[in-house]
């Protein structure tokens, strides 16, 4: 049986751009930064967690050949990758720093059945989405 998921990738398109949005601004930390050569594998996550990583990947070899990651580019750039849900205690206090370092934001924090969210896209167009879970 499964007990967890370790790492979820996030494409981006730089990932030096990616570091100073991810590691600079959302304060993730690096867990793995290796030059595999024929991929930079490059992994972030939650400070304390690094069992919880997010791959920041560039579309291309190995995982996609260049068709693929022309179209995965394109679909990046607009949007509509799907997103990645951020959980904190302190939903409008995060909304609030990370407005301060310059991170804009599509949603302000509102209330939802579920608890508190707002949502932003990274540099890249990656939608994601900060929440304070409710109780």
């Amino acid at each position: 049986m499964f007990t967890g998921i370790s790492i979820h990738t996030v494409f981006v398109l730089d990932q030096e751009e990616a570091i100073d949005f991810y590691v600079g601004k959302l304060g993730f930390a690096v867990v793995e930064d290796v030059d595999l050569g024929f991929m930079r594998w490059l992994t972030v996550s939650v400070p304390g967690k690094p069992e919880q990583r997010i791959l920041l990947e560039v579309p291309g070899p190995p995982s996609h050949g260049e068709e693929v990651a022309a179209a995965v580019r394109d679909l990046l750039t607009k949007g509509a990758l799907g997103a990645t849900i951020l959980t904190t205690d302190d939903c409008r206090g995060t909304f609030k720093r990370l407005s301060d370092l310059g991170v804009e934001f599509t949603e302000e924090p509102v209330e939802q059945p579920y608890g508190i969210d707002c949502a932003l896209r990274d540099p890249f167009g990656n939608h994601l989405r900060i929440t304070q879970p409710a109780g």
